[in-house]
């Protein structure tokens, strides 16, 4: 499997591009404006729901993503009752990524698969732990992000030619729960990384916990058979370690306010460009984004050493993820057109 190679397009995503950068960039623009610039980079992580289900049918999307939305908001809501707490953040940590594997492992929810309810419990329990923002704010603000990106996801709902598409069962969108072999795998593998990079982070430095499990957990992604792990790790530590890199040159620009919206909206709409022909190609883009949101829901864009930080975090995870993939079984026969990158967003 080529690093270079790209899926098969399954057709234009540019509708979607433009919907998921209007998710992320309105809310940050708006409370600019109003004078709540920190409420908007909170707003804007809701953005994150449409990251899933992106090849889908737009009906099919509207019965999926409140589950995701509900996801993301219990990781949040969690990720505040740990707030100020190492002990329960660090705990947290582990148990958002055993339970969201398993849920989006066992409901085959597919890609970014548990990534992004890692992050939020860890981007929630960081910023309200610095008492900026208080958790009922917070909480709201976030929830009002992830209703305001479900109701533009779902805007091509107004032609009554989408309407007219008749959608699938919620139990064939989420067929499970059930593990197969392939899904236990994964989920020991998250467990795994999660535990040692918690201790890990511990070691360095508590508040860097999420990230570096967030940068396993990313790696890991949804592949299966030990030399389709190796290779997709490969790819996808490349891909995150890369974007922290884009990350620090965009950081020294010192971002914020209006700009930083439309920054933040361009990357959105090129990771869903990509997102479900180079899931590799994608965390270049997906890196530089949570992290740009991080620093500026915490008010360290441009520090040089957070920014060195994050990429060393980024670095010990993503090697840690793809380490994990050894615990997968030798495969059984050679890599054939099967084992070729996925259309719906794993590479």
């Amino acid at each position: 499997m080529s690093l270079f190679a790209f899926a098969p397009s399954r057709g234009k995503r540019w509708h979607l591009a433009l919907q998921a950068s209007i998710g992320i960039a309105a809310p940050i623009a708006l409370l600019t404006l109003l004078g709540h610039a920190p409420l908007g980079y909170v707003a804007a992580s809701g953005a994150f729901t449409v990251l899933y289900a992106g090849s889908a049918p737009v009906v099919e999307r509207a019965r999926m993503l409140p589950f995701v939305a509900a996801g993301l908001l219990a990781s949040a809501a969690l990720g505040a009752l740990a707030a100020g707490s190492t002990i329960a953040a660090s705990a947290g940590v582990v148990g958002v990524a055993i339970a969201s594997a398993a849920l989006a492992f066992g409901f085959r929810l597919g890609p970014p698969g548990p990534l992004f309810f890692v992050l939020v419990f860890g981007l929630t329990a960081h910023v309200i732990g610095t008492g900026g923002i208080g958790a009922p704010v917070y909480l709201t603000a976030f929830a009002g992000g992830c209703v305001f990106s479900f109701l533009v996801a779902l805007a091509p709902l107004l032609r009554s030619q989408t309407r007219a598409a008749r959608p699938r069962s919620l139990r064939e969108l989420f067929p499970g729960p059930s593990l197969d072999a392939d899904g236990r795998m994964l989920l020991l593998r998250v467990a795994i990384v999660a535990v040692v990079g918690v201790l890990l982070g511990l070691l360095v430095d508590p508040d860097r916990t999420y990230w570096i499990v967030g940068s396993a957990v990313a790696v890991i992604g949804v592949a299966a058979a030990r030399r389709a792990a190796f290779q997709r790790g490969l790819h996808r530590m490349l891909g995150t370690v890369v974007g922290a890199g884009l990350y620090l040159l965009l950081a020294l620009l010192h971002p914020a306010g209006i700009w930083l919206a439309l920054l933040l909206g361009t990357l959105q709409f090129a990771i869903e460009l990509v997102v479900v022909r180079h899931y590799a190609l994608a965390l270049v883009f997906i890196t530089p984004l949570v992290l740009l949101l991080t620093g500026a829901a915490t008010g360290t864009i441009g520090s040089i050493d957070v920014a060195g930080e994050r990429i060393v975090d980024t670095l010990v995870g993503a090697v840690l993820g793809a380490a994990s993939g050894v615990l997968h079984r030798s495969p059984e026969r050679p890599l054939g057109k099967d084992d070729t990158p996925s259309t719906d967003g794993e590479n």
